[in-house]
């Protein structure tokens, strides 16, 4: 597995955009960003760039705009901060996390039930 960068909590809002909607220009980075965010236009191309240098983005210049797609997969992404999150916090045991969650009512009985469904899946299966 390769070493993917290390990306700060503005910079994921970024790439959350462009995950979402890449191929995609800077201006309509831009535009979804400042609806959901207080963030300046400047700040935005800052993070782009930042993004650019750390090798999550790569950008194709098309006419007079920049066109930004990912070099990392959003969900490789996900799954190695979630195993950094349950490493760091709870030494690794998922049994630990999630009692924590559902001692704390942190899930509902819906998402209970999704769980339940997945492990009752993956024993079906034969999965680990």
């Amino acid at each position: 597995m390769r070493e993917l960068p290390q990306i700060s909590e503005a910079e994921f809002e970024v790439m959350k955009v462009v995950w979402k909607y890449a191929p995609i220009n800077t201006n309509e980075i831009t535009e979804k960003l400042t609806q959901t965010t207080n963030w300046s236009p400047k700040t935005i191309q800052t993070l782009i760039k930042r993004l650019v240098s750390k090798k999550t983005l790569t950008y194709e210049k098309q006419s007079r705009v920049f066109v930004y797609t990912p070099l990392v997969k959003e969900d490789e992404y996900i799954r190695r901060e979630s195993n950094t999150f349950l490493n760091r916090f709870y030494d690794g045991n998922i049994i630990s996390m999630l009692a924590s969650y559902i001692e704390d009512d942190k899930l509902s009985e819906a998402e209970i039930d999704t769980l339940r469904s997945l492990l009752s899946e993956k024993h079906k299966k034969g999965g680990n």
